[in-house]
């Protein structure tokens, strides 16, 4: 229990961190955001857990692959919301982007031998 506290605190600071680091800088922000916190908080708490070598590669492996159908909407967020576009709207359409882009991602990557449908 006391290790369930421990994570939900540290991934919480992470979040607020970067909350406020980007609202002093835009650059900074967008560079501490784009650091792969999560990715690599999630595989030391696998690590500490005892998960072992394989699952934490595997973890690591899957993350690559789910990363790039993510791309393109940091692209699109920011062309809809210079065309005055309502943020919630923006939002919507950023995450059909990203569907749209996990499923070509998907069938891109199974022909390469890589199944990212769980």
């Amino acid at each position: 229990m006391l290790m369930l506290v421990i994570k939900y605190a540290v991934t919480a600071a992470v979040v607020v961190l970067v909350s406020e680091v980007a609202k002093r800088s835009d650059k900074v922000g967008a560079l501490v955001a784009s650091l792969p916190f999560v990715t690599i908080m999630v595989m030391i708490w696998l690590h500490v857990e005892k998960q072992g070598s394989q699952k934490i590669g595997s973890h690591a492996y899957y993350t690559f692959w789910y990363v790039l159908p993510t791309l393109p909407m940091f692209l699109v967020m920011p062309w809809l919301m210079s065309k005055g576009l309502n943020f919630w709207l923006a939002l919507a359409i950023c995450a059909a982007v990203t569907m749209v882009s996990f499923a070509v991602t998907a069938l891109l990557a199974k022909r390469l031998g890589v199944n990212l449908m769980p």
